[in-house]
């Protein structure tokens, strides 16, 4: 499983594609496809009959639903806030040390990894 360079929560621009220029929210990940959902981006139409629900008596109402579809990670790039601007900015990795704690009690240091912004070198 490969890993991206945004999570869900992230807020992200969209730099390529028809909805370029577009800052959203990732509502979902798929890191085995490497595609994001963002909300208010790449919203799809899709015409649905009335279904019977599980239970075979009520119906579920078709029509035209809207929703967003997944788009490729490499079209989107991290926002940041920075001295009361957003600023579009890369992603790296950090190792930081870390103090970790045992199950009977005795400590001991490793590292974590974390994202840092390229552009204001502070933690994610």
């Amino acid at each position: 499983m490969a890993q991206l360079h945004v999570k869900k929560g992230d807020r992200v621009k969209v730099i390529a594609g028809k909805d370029k220029g577009t800052v959203g929210e990732v509502i979902a990940v798929d890191p085995e496809g490497q595609r994001v959902t963002v909300s208010g981006v790449n919203i799809v139409k899709r015409h649905r009959k009335d279904r019977p629900d599980g239970s075979g008596r009520n119906v579920v109402k078709g029509g035209i639903i809207s929703f967003e579809a997944p788009i490729h990670v490499s079209n989107v790039a991290l926002v940041v806030r920075h001295e009361g601007k957003e600023v579009v900015t890369r992603v790296g990795f950090e190792r930081r040390p870390v103090t970790k704690r045992r199950p009977d009690g005795s400590e001991y240091e490793s590292t974590r990894s974390v994202r840092i912004a390229r552009k204001t070198g502070k933690e994610i």
